[in-house]
């Protein structure tokens, strides 16, 4: 397989695929870190020149980590659609683009596609899309899912209530669930980072929520992202559990540094599907973000959007309910700035959307990233437009338990407004109800919490 290119006077070598995805990536921190980045945009252009000739069956023959390696890409390659990969694997990256982008390409026949792609295949094409591109394309991926309500209909944007306190006092966070949700948001989950990660609080808040959510009928679910061995004891001992939720990485070396395998994720789907308090049938919540390989040293000198789009190729056996980027949560040191962490947003939506996944994004920064207010809105609006399944929702938007700035409950009604969205159909017949909203603008009791006491 050749692998080089010629751009004006200078030629260019690439020893490998993975050299190629890396050195045609957007211009990112972590990659430079990494050591794995183009040394300039003429080498940049050059890597993407050869990657739009590779052919779809040729990234599958080469994934990142090899096979004997890793078990995520094990996961990926025994569980692939061959009928689905047999109708594009002749495509080259930059054929599959234009297909992606072409009237005729509908959101049925890119996903009757979906089970037929590698991550690799993915990030492939990624890399050679602009962010308008990207939008268009993840805009086209209809990805329905149901639990205790419908989530990823066209023309609806959700959203989750992030209640986090810094030490769980469980009335502080009902207090802040019962504002999000008087402000129309929560209709994806209600979902709380908890900062004591044992049983007995995942128990608690749990318990909470679940009063909450069924004293006045509210069709959303909830969730404690407590690590996943904590919740799999909470729901034996018998606590209510919509949705089980765990943090995925690309490889399985990754993974471990999590304390995690594709064997205890099983095990955790199986315990769900008995015992959940979820109507089902997509009982999980994942939370993935570029960097989290190569933070642990596990990113076999792989660029961080592949590795990225692994996580997805992992999460996508399990029908989860939601998945979400955590996009500028883990720092300047793998997106440096607006540019890099608005670029990142979009493209895991995409890739998300592509693999057959219901994507989210908190649209995020840390205090010490190079990003402003303005460009967080923009991003915002960049994703709602894109059909992004759902976005944060917190008080002002600044989580005084992570210490990060991300989406406020005012951001979701202001959203829906500008675009014309509308939560899920259940939710705001519930908000019809309660009179939160009325018609197409807020009713009487819109951020009334009180009435949710």
């Amino acid at each position: 397989m050749k692998l080089a290119s010629k751009i004006g006077n200078r030629h260019f070598s690439f020893q490998s695929v993975k050299e190629v995805l890396a050195k045609a990536n957007a211009p990112r921190s972590g990659d430079d870190l990494a050591g794995v980045s183009a040394r300039d945009d003429i080498e940049r252009v050059a890597a993407r020149a050869v990657l739009s000739q590779l052919t779809l069956a040729q990234l599958r023959e080469n994934p990142v980590v090899p096979y004997e390696q890793d078990e995520i890409t094990r996961l990926v390659e025994d569980n692939l659609n061959e009928d689905a990969f047999n109708s594009v694997k002749h495509l080259s990256v930059g054929q599959f683009r234009e297909w992606l982008l072409s009237f005729e390409s509908t959101s049925e026949k890119i996903l009757a596609i979906s089970p037929g792609l590698t991550p690799e295949m993915a990030a492939a094409v990624c890399k050679l899309m602009s962010n308008m591109d990207l939008m268009i394309a993840a805009k086209k991926c209809k990805v329905i899912v149901k639990a205790n309500n419908t989530f990823g209909l066209p023309g609806r944007l959700s959203s989750r209530v992030q209640p986090n306190h810094p030490y769980d006092d469980v009335d502080g966070i009902m207090a802040v669930a019962r504002e999000g949700l008087s402000y129309g948001c929560g209709d994806a989950v209600l979902g709380i980072n908890p900062a004591t990660d044992s049983v007995e609080s995942t128990r608690e808040i749990l318990t909470n929520l679940h009063r909450l959510r069924t004293t006045h009928n509210i069709p959303t679910q909830h969730c404690v992202l407590s690590h996943i061995t904590i919740q799999m004891k909470a729901l034996e001992k018998g606590c209510p559990m919509d949705l089980m939720f765990q943090s995925l990485a690309g490889t399985e070396k990754a993974n471990n540094a999590f304390g995690i395998s594709v064997a205890l994720i099983d095990e955790a789907w199986e315990i769900m599907k008995e015992k959940t308090s979820n109507k089902g049938p997509n009982l999980m919540y994942f939370e993935t973000g570029q960097g989290s390989a190569l933070s642990s040293h596990a990113n076999h000198d792989a660029d961080q959007v592949t590795v990225e789009a692994r996580c997805y190729g992992f999460a996508r056996k399990y029908n989860p309910f939601l998945v979400n980027t955590v996009v500028g949560f883990i720092g300047p040191e793998y997106l440096e700035d607006g540019a890099q962490i608005t670029r990142a947003g979009l493209e895991d939506h995409f890739m998300g959307k592509i693999l057959g996944l219901p994507m989210g994004c908190d649209a995020c920064f840390t205090y010490h990233a190079k990003m402003s207010q303005n460009e967080l809105e923009s991003l915002k609006v960049q994703l709602a437009a894109a059909e992004c399944s759902y976005l944060m929702s917190l008080p002002v938007g600044d989580d005084i338990m992570l210490n990060y700035q991300s989406t406020s409950f005012h951001d979701i009604p202001s959203l829906r407004h500008l675009l014309g969205k509308r939560p899920a159909p259940e939710f705001e017949e519930w908000l019809h109800t309660m009179e939160i909203w009325s018609g197409d603008k807020p009713g009487k009791n819109f951020g009334r919490a009180e009435r949710l006491l």
